[in-house]
This record gives structure tokens, sequence and C-alpha cells, in this order.
């Protein structure tokens, strides 16, 4: 009779689907890129367990706030780091309406944009007059293609009075 006990045990637990307690096992935060230059825009990605069907609360020094919305199972968002910001590393803070929260670290780049292109010189490897070589040789192909072409004409000339 214990044997017949455990069995229907384990076949309820099975068919009901039941699962240990795990809150806050499937509570995160992810940001792509994890490290951007200033001025760009990052990703944000999270789960607030069983409520991903609500909106939540994300918070960094580095962009401030941005609510997350519910997307195909999760809570997703963008955001753009500003230009100014100071580099360093920034923890992203998730805040769930359940109580869950989860954190990652965003690292911010700012490094200095050129205003012009780098000095490489003004060309100087392609050399002077090499515009009139192109000519000439140019000149010369098409030379070459006439005389063919005249020599193929005369050639077949001569075959069909023979």
């Amino acid at each position: 009779m214990a044997i017949l006990a455990v069995l229907t045990a384990v076949v309820v637990t099975v068919l009901t689907g039941a699962t240990g307690a795990r809150a806050g096992q499937n509570t995160f935060i992810e940001v792509t890129p994890s490290t951007a230059q200033a001025g760009t825009r990052v990703n944000l990605r999270a789960s607030c367990d069983d409520r991903n069907t609500e909106q939540a609360d994300v918070h960094s020094e580095a962009f401030d706030r941005v609510m997350l919305r519910p997307d195909n199972g999760f809570l997703t968002g963008a955001v753009t780091i500003p230009g100014d910001k100071q580099a360093g590393d920034y923890p992203v803070e998730l805040r769930c309406d359940n109580g869950n929260r989860a954190s990652a670290t965003l690292t911010v780049l700012n490094m200095t944009q050129p205003s012009k292109g780098p000095a490489t010189g003004g060309g100087g490897t392609a050399g002077r007059g090499s515009g009139s070589l192109v000519l000439v040789g140019g000149l010369t192909a098409a030379a070459v293609a006439a005389g063919f072409g005249v020599l193929g004409f005369r050639r077949r000339r001569a075959g069909t009075g023979a």
C-alpha cells in the first residue's frame, strides 16, 4: 500500500508540473553591448521571474532611469548613454514589482573622436605624370586593337576570293 501512495504522489507531481520554490532564480538584467562608447545606444533585456508581463524599472548612473516593457516573454528596452558621460564601470540595477532585484555592469568608454581624417600625406606615392602614362597606354591598346581588326578583315576578305 505504501508503494501505491508513493507512486500516486509521483504521478500527481509530474502531471501538475509542480516544482520547488525558486524565488528569484529567473531574475536577471543583461546589457548589450556591456562595453559601449559614450553617446551610443545599448539594449536592455531582463526577467522578473514570473512577472514578465508587467513593466520593470532599471536605474544606472550611466543613463539615469528606463522602464522595460514586456516583449516575447522578457522585458526589453534601449537607452542612449549621454555623450558627455565619464568613462568607467556603472552598475545597472533592475527593480521588479515582485520585489526581486538584479544587477549588471556597464562599462562606458569616452574616447575623443577625431575632428578630421588622419594626416597621411598628399598622395605622394602616386608620382607625377602618371596621368600621361595612362593616356599613352590607352592609346597604344586602342591602336593594337584596331590593327588586329584590320588584319582580321583582310584575311577574311582574302579567304572569300579564292
